[in-house]
């Protein structure tokens, strides 16, 4: 294998220089260990990371012998951390593979602040590329999971995507490096495993040079991607306002259904629930999706994307309490005959004896209902709020003053009639609402 081809792909793509300290994640497989030793004979300053995630029972703790022996070989530093992956998978409830990976990531970052690195050089190569436009294909994706893997993201490196598998192990045959083989990729169990065990043979049948046309294919998207991209940017300045977007605005763009894609999958939607939000705008409000961290309202002009993990605030005493998201300035006096009622929604008067001390604030809840100023018949505060058109992230941080258990106030909003000033009326109490 040519070296000159592995640095001028380091040049190429800016990934670093030899002034630079790289820490190359060394797991012990040909990709990993070729990597290292490129690098060392092409001169850089390096330092090892070998992760051991105890997945393999004693396979795993054979590969961190072998790096353990390879760098004391070799005489470069080498820093080994172990994980306890399948117990952190469970308790995050995410796959292993992605508890794995976002350990692994977490760690390399840590590490190299600690060492002063510049870089973090992981070892995927054109195979391992090959392997990811077809996965993200699979699972669906738009055109930037077509592009395939980055060169660099950040300080993530990857100087090896200029070459393939074949292309390693003939190197490390060549300079008589041992390696270790990870059992699983053997094994067609995990998705990827069955990409490249039954997939690519098969494609490869139908095309020998199919790998090389699917990696040209992602060059060729690179370009589209860079107008896509930017089509999609002025798209989303266009119909986003904060954290909803106009439905009128985004029905006028010429792909609508694909700017919402580009919008809501980074937040966790996946095809088919985007594809039921775009079917909805046509639809009444009030239906509401959900991704892990994320929820879309379906609101009268706009999709309302708000956190999913919305919560109740508990009961807050008042005047008391200072950490409401607001002030409430209460004073008491008699009622005299020039007294006059503030027509303002912000200042609430009831007739003090007919309360209960201490009052107390809180969120309006399911089920709350009360009799407004000016009526006799109960009325639910949920249906009071749709009457006033209040989208349903506006009626969850709708709060009520409360009297005992009776709400006497929807702050800001209207009061009680059972609470009102009446002529019988001795002490009115006033209430000011400040945002």
């Amino acid at each position: 294998m040519d070296k000159k081809k592995i640095a001028q792909y380091i040049e190429q793509e800016k990934l670093f220089s030899l002034k630079d300290k790289v820490l190359v994640t060394l797991s012990g497989g040909a990709d990993s260990v070729a990597l290292l030793r490129l690098l060392l004979d092409m001169g850089y300053t390096c330092e090892a990371a070998h992760c051991n995630f105890h997945l393999r029972g004693d396979e795993s703790d054979r590969d961190e012998m072998f790096v353990r022996k390879l760098c004391l070989q070799l005489e470069i530093p080498l820093h080994i951390r172990h994980f306890q992956t399948t117990e952190e998978a469970a308790k995050r409830h995410i796959s292993i593979e992605m508890a794995a990976r976002e350990l692994r990531y977490a760690w390399f970052e840590e590490l190299r602040l600690q060492q002063g690195a510049d870089v973090i050089a992981v070892a995927h190569h054109k195979d391992d590329n090959v392997e990811t436009l077809l996965l993200n294909l699979i699972r669906g994706t738009g055109i930037n999971g077509l592009l395939g893997i980055h060169p660099k993201n950040g300080k993530i490196v990857r100087p090896l995507l200029c070459l393939d598998r074949k292309e390693i192990t003939e190197y490390l045959q060549g300079i008589g490096q041992t390696y270790v083989t990870d059992s699983t990729n053997l094994q067609d169990e995990y998705t990827r495993n069955k990409i490249r065990l039954n997939l690519l043979p098969l494609m490869q049948e139908i095309n020998p040079s199919v790998k090389e046309s699917l990696l040209r294919t992602a060059e060729h998207l690179n370009d589209a991607a860079l107008l896509y991209n930017k089509g999609i940017e002025e798209g989303k300045q266009k119909v986003q306002t904060g954290q909803s977007i106009r439905i009128a605005t985004l029905l006028e763009e010429p792909a609508p259904e694909t700017l919402l894609f580009e919008i809501l999958f980074p937040l966790g939607f996946n095809g088919t629930q985007i594809k039921d939000i775009f079917t909805s705008l046509s639809g009444q409000p009030g239906k509401i999706f959900l991704s892990k961290d994320w929820r879309v309202v379906k609101d009268r002009d706009l999709l309302l994307v708000t956190p999913a993990n919305f919560s109740k605030a508990p009961t807050a005493s008042f005047p008391d309490d200072l950490s409401l998201p607001f002030r409430l300035i209460m004073e008491e006096q008699e009622v005299t005959d020039n007294f006059v009622i503030p027509r303002d929604r912000t200042i609430a008067c009831f007739d003090a004896n007919k309360l209960k001390q201490p009052l107390t604030v809180r969120l309006c809840q399911q089920g709350d209902s009360f009799i407004p100023f000016g009526m006799t018949g109960r009325k639910k505060v949920s249906d009071y709020l749709t009457n006033r058109k209040f989208s349903l992230p506006r009626k969850e941080q709708q709060w009520v003053l409360c009297s005992g258990k009776h709400i006497i106030w929807l702050i800001g909003e209207r009061t009680d009639n059972r609470f009102r000033i009446d002529e019988n009326t001795r002490r009115v109490l006033i209430i000011k609402f400040i945002p």
